[in-house]
């Protein structure tokens, strides 16, 4: 560098030294000339020295941009190549293929197909032929003046002119030749199941993310990881040269719990009742006693999301997850079995509930019924608000409090889902009286029904709650949970549920042929603007078989309009139908003799 330096010092004295010699010599030869006679006017003498400094000047400037050109041409052409491709390379993302979503069994429930997209540059198009654009629109399908007007469209180098081709459409138009129009390669997500799954496997939006549901939440292992190419285009935007590539990585799969045949019957079976009774909505969960996982998760109403014009609010929230109601009768198992594994009752224990009304402080409840003297079996066969929330003021708030949390109410379940509600649970040193027995059969607390099947969890199983999981276990996993009761305690209240079922409780006329059932109705009035309506969500949580429990099935009705509004006979057919279906497609063995007359469960399967 300092060698440089010097070159360059040396040069420029050696021109000054010149330009000072040239001077010098210009003024002593003028001083030496006579003085003409003639006018200064006629005779104007030029310097010499000017011309010798114009010939240096233009010499120097000369070499000057020749040794800039040598520099940016032969020693340093970085620049100019940079500047270039600035000018006409592109980095084009390469989208890594997206994963599949597969139920337990390996069924898609969600796919990517390659299509592609037709653009245009209209700068380039404005001088295309009405024949050529006939020819364009014939191909695609599409209105002649809708073509014509995308491609003479103004102030605009991009616009769209049709998504989501067939390769074969995007090979014809390719042929067609006509300038300005371009073929993009895209995917297009497909869902085989459309509303039936929608509320479990979500949906991705035009950039191919995951917007709702399983798609969202695991957008980051379904999209893999971006590749990208560097190319060269030409002025109408063609590529013409490929500079580097980097290959993208695919998605992972993601197996579901999710067993499409029972998902389709419960579907089936949701969407009919709610059209029968008149409801605003519904929800119905089927989950696996053993692993926690979610067999099938179904609301209605929904939405197709191959059909983006029927994604509306209404039609895209997941109930089961994000709405939260109050649970009525299907939350007094609870409070029973905790009363029995502190020692205060056992199920023979009697309890007056006459005359069918208690006062509490300023307030009263009531029974349906005059009941009279109940044993806590009868308590819990014909739902008696006032005999549970007896049960429930002889145990501290605290206690309660403490059960309620452990089986998951007031946090939202850790299920890996998007917008899961916490529900509703005041705190124990806010518990009144008259709070804590409404909150023994279900009202004052609110949840959703994913946190009553997880809770339904410790009855099910041996008194511990499992968490609930939309994804397929490994096999062989262990599922441990947080103990909550006694496996005598559940015992004994699972044997009481099934008395429910029997003559005289309130879900007598739910049967599944063939198995035991160990289930409880629910009815509670909705709440709005602070005050309670007189409409109801009625609800239904069963246990089949009771004996060896294999599934929670859990059904809510909101706001049924026709008919009964009670649990038993709005939400116990959907119950008795899925319980139906997702026994006999995992081909559990009955535990019961068929219903006398034939015609039941056992006389279809053999049919």
């Amino acid at each position: 560098m300092n060698r440089v330096k010097d070159l360059i010092s040396a040069a420029a004295q050696s021109v000054w030294n010149f330009l000072k010699t040239v001077i010098q010599r210009d003024r002593a030869a003028r001083e030496a000339q006579p003085q003409s006679a003639e006018s200064p006017l006629i005779v104007i003498p030029i310097p010499r020295w000017r011309t010798y400094v114009l010939f240096l000047g233009i010499t120097v400037a000369f070499f000057g941009l020749a040794g800039r050109a040598f520099w940016l041409q032969v020693v340093s052409n970085d620049f100019l190549q940079d500047e270039g491709e600035k000018r006409y390379a592109r980095t084009l993302t390469i989208a890594g293929e997206r994963g599949e979503i597969l139920d337990r069994n390996g069924v898609v429930l969600a796919a990517s197909q390659p299509v592609r997209s037709i653009w245009a540059d209209p700068q380039l198009s404005q001088g295309v032929s009405r024949e050529d654009i006939r020819r364009l629109a014939e191909v695609l399908g599409l209105d002649p003046a809708y073509v014509g007007g995308k491609l003479k469209a103004e102030n605009t180098r991009f616009v769209t002119i049709e998504r989501n081709c067939d390769v074969r459409t995007a090979e014809a138009v390719r042929k067609l030749g006509i300038p300005g129009v371009g073929i993009k390669p895209e995917v297009l997500r497909e869902y085989p199941d459309g509303p039936v799954t929608a509320h479990v496997v979500g949906f991705t939006g035009r950039d191919d993310r995951g917007q709702e549901g399983i798609e969202l939440a695991s957008d980051r292992m379904l999209a893999g990881s971006p590749g990208a190419r560097r190319v060269i285009r030409d002025a109408r935007g063609r590529i013409i040269d490929d500079i580097w590539q980097k290959e993208a990585v695919p998605g992972r799969d993601i197996t579901l719990s999710i067993d499409s045949r029972v998902q389709f019957l419960a579907y089936q079976a949701l969407r009919a009742q709610v059209e029968k009774t008149g409801a605003l909505a519904g929800a119905v969960v089927v989950a696996d006693v053993d692993t926690g996982e979610v067999i099938a998760l179904a609301n209605v109403p929904t939405y197709d999301p191959n059909d983006r014009s029927t994604m509306l609010f209404e039609q895209m929230r997941n109930r089961v997850l994000t709405d939260q109601f109050e649970p009525g009768s299907t939350m007094k198992p609870f409070a029973i079995a905790k009363a029995i594994d502190l020692g205060l009752i056992d199920p023979t224990t009697t309890i007056q509930t006459a005359p069918g009304k208690l006062t509490i402080n300023d307030r009263t409840i009531g029974d349906t019924h005059d009941y009279g003297l109940l044993t806590v079996a009868e308590i819990v066969a014909k739902s008696s608000n006032i005999g549970t929330a007896k049960i429930a003021l002889e145990m501290a708030p605290q206690t309660l409090w403490d059960m309620y949390t452990a089986l998951g109410f007031g946090q939202p379940p850790k299920i890996g889902f998007p917008g899961a509600t916490a529900g509703r649970l005041r705190p124990a040193k806010s518990w009144r009286p008259i709070a804590q027995a409404p909150i023994s059969y279900g009202q004052g607390v609110s949840v959703s029904l994913m946190q009553l099947v997880r809770a339904y969890t410790a009855i099910a199983r041996n008194g511990d709650v499992i968490d609930l999981t939309l994804y397929k276990r490994r096999p062989g996993e262990t599922v441990t949970g947080e103990r909550v009761f006694r496996p005598e305690t559940v015992r004994l209240i699972r044997a009481m549920m099934m008395k429910t079922m029997s003559r005289g409780g309130t879900g007598s006329q739910i049967r599944v042929a063939g198995y035991s059932v160990a289930g409880k109705t629910g009815t509670a009035n909705k709440v709005k603007n602070g005050k309670y309506t007189k409409d109801t969500v009625a609800s239904f949580v069963g246990i089949v078989p009771a004996v060896n429990p294999r599934f929670i099935v859990a059904v809510m009705i909101d706001e049924p309009t026709k008919g009964s509004r009670y649990g038993g006979t709005v939400a116990g057919p959907v119950f008795r139908e899925v319980a139906e279906g997702a026994l006999r497609t995992q081909m559990v063995s009955p535990d019961e003799e068929p219903l006398p007359g034939g015609g039941g469960f056992l006389t279809r399967i053999r049919n």
